[in-house]
This record gives C-alpha cells, sequence and structure tokens, in this order.
C-alpha cells in the first residue's frame, strides 16, 4: 500500500475513533468485574494473547500461504478483539459484562505484545531481502496513542459526564465506521486485480481459523467448569480479533498492501460465523442454557 493520506492520516483517525468508542462505554466498575472473577479474565485473555497466535501459526503453516499473507495473517493473531467482539458477545446473548471488561484490559496489553510479535513473525516469514527491519519502540508508541490514550480519555469522560457520553456514542461510532470505510474502499482499490486471488486463498485460512479459535476458547473454558453463559463469551473474545488494529500495523507502519488484504479479508468473513452464531442463540432461546 503507498504512503498516502488514508494509510497515514485516514486509518489512524479511525483507530483512534474507534478506541474513543470503545472508552466511553466503558466504565470503573467494567475494570472492577476482573477482580470479581479473577480466574474467569485470565484465562481468556492468556488464551487471546498466546492460544490465538499459536492455531494461527498452525493455520498459515498447514495451508502453505505465501509469506505476506501469512505475516498479515499472523498481526491478526495478535491484535485482541474489541468493540466488535463485545457487540457479537450482547447479541449472542453472552457476559456482555465479561467481554467488556476483557476488552478493557488487553486494550492496555496488546500495543506492547503486538510488535515484539510482529517482529518474529517477519523474521521467521520474510526473507532478508524483503524485511530490513522493523521499529519495535515506535509502533509501540503508535499503537500507545492510537489506542490506549483514546480508551483513557473515553473512560474518563465517561467517569466525569456519564450522561454526555451516553449521547456521544451513536455519532462517535457513525465517525468511526466512515473512516474505516474509506480505508476499506482505499484497500480495496490497491487490490482490485488481485482480490479474487487473494480471497481464494485468504478465505479457507480465515474461516478455518476463527473456527479452531472459537472452538479452542469456548472448549477449554467449560473442560475448566466455566459456566456456559462465560465460556460462549471467552469463546467470542478468542474468535474475534480487531482488524481495525492489524490494519494499522499492516498498512501504516509496514505499507505492505498483501498483508493489509489478509486483515480486510478477515475483518468481512468473521461477519458469516459471528451471524449465524447470533441467529443460532436467539432463534433457541429456550432451549439454550442462560
Amino acid at each position: 500500500m503507498e504512503n498516502s493520506a488514508m494509510t497515514q492520516v485516514i486509518l489512524p483517525l479511525a483507530l483512534f475513533t474507534i478506541m474513543l468508542g470503545v472508552g466511553l462505554s466503558l466504565s470503573v466498575a467494567d475494570f472492577k468485574q476482573v477482580f470479581r472473577r479473577p480466574g474467569v479474565t485470565a484465562l481468556g485473555i492468556g488464551m487471546q494473547l498466546l492460544l490465538v497466535p499459536v492455531l494461527g501459526f498452525i493455520v498459515v503453516t498447514a495451508l502453505d500461504l505465501p509469506p505476506a499473507l501469512a505475516v498479515g495473517l499472523m498481526i491478526l493473531t495478535f491484535a485482541p478483539g474489541g468493540a466488535t467482539s463485545n457487540m457479537i458477545t450482547l447479541l449472542a446473548r453472552g457476559d456482555t459484562a465479561l467481554s467488556v471488561s476483557m476488552t478493557a484490559i488487553v486494550s492496555f496489553i496488546a500495543p506492547f505484545t503486538l510488535p515484539l510479535l510482529t517482529l518474529s513473525a517477519l523474521q521467521h516469514w520474510m526473507d532478508s531481502a524483503e524485511f530490513t527491519g522493523f521499529p519495535v519502540l515506535p509502533t509501540m508508541m503508535k499503537l500507545v496513542v492510537m489506542t490506549i490514550v483514546p480508551v483513557a480519555i473515553g473512560v474518563f469522560l465517561h467517569h466525569r459526564f456519564p450522561a454526555f457520553c451516553q449521547r456521544l456514542q451513536k455519532p462517535v461510532k457513525v465517525l468511526s465506521m466512515l473512516f474505516l470505510l474509506l480505508v476499506v474502499v482505499g484497500i480495496v482499490k490497491t487490490n482490485w486485480t488481485r482480490l479474487p486471488e487473494l480471497v481464494a486463498v485468504l478465505g479457507p485460512a480465515v474461516l478455518l481459523l476463527i473456527a479452531l479459535a472459537f472452538g479452542a476458547g469456548f472448549g477449554i473454558a467449560r473442560q475448566c467448569g466455566i459456566e456456559h453463559k462465560q465460556a460462549l463469551t471467552l469463546g467470542i473474545e478468542v474468535g474475534i480479533q480487531n482488524a481495525g488494529t492489524a490494519l494499522l500495523v499492516t498498512g501504516t507502519v509496514l505499507q505492505n498492501a498483501e498483508m493489509s488484504a489478509a486483515a480486510l479479508t478477515y475483518g468481512v468473513l468473521m461477519n458469516l460465523p459471528a451471524f449465524a452464531l447470533i441467529f443460532y442463540r436467539n432463534m433457541r432461546t429456550n432451549a439454550l442454557p442462560a
């Protein structure tokens, strides 16, 4: 992806606005949820940060993805879910408070783990001619500014002006979606001639990753004795990644169209199993555990 206003200005603005929206929906009580059930939250975050990258490595290796696509998909596994997973949890009748509290904590961890893991992925899949270095510390700082700072601002505003923040949430979400739509259009335009080929290669890998991540998250939680509703929430949190953060790294920092295509393909295809889960949960309200 060329170094343009799309990747250097609009994409960071989109992510900043999205994360501000996350912060506006959080309260101090959401952070306290972590201490009420530390074991469940720690298990979920551990699976998000450790298990999903392992599953991603298995998928890209088993399907023998081209190096750039492999790195793009791996970067996605390093970016745990955000507002999207919260919304899916709500619509699928999961434990929304648990989902939000996990988002609150992982939003402060991922900016430091993602650049280090990205460096490892680049070193593993890209040869010296394609990869000459990755700015770990500058990327950490960029992610802090794009994720932690807006979340902190949002939490502060929610604490001081809750009624105002309630009214502000909708326009912030609309604005963030408009920014993100512009970014998606730019990425599609850049990859237009290769889009069918990229989707054909990435589609099976993306759907397999989502299925494995959700299945592992839900299954491990149940094996640990966690109740169905909370296990479902962990499955969603583990299965849904933050495509916006992945696009920031692949598009703004690495400026690689193929890597960005991996994140974009995921962002589109993840809606298919998400909608299926929401439909299933709501069509069988009485048959499923609460």
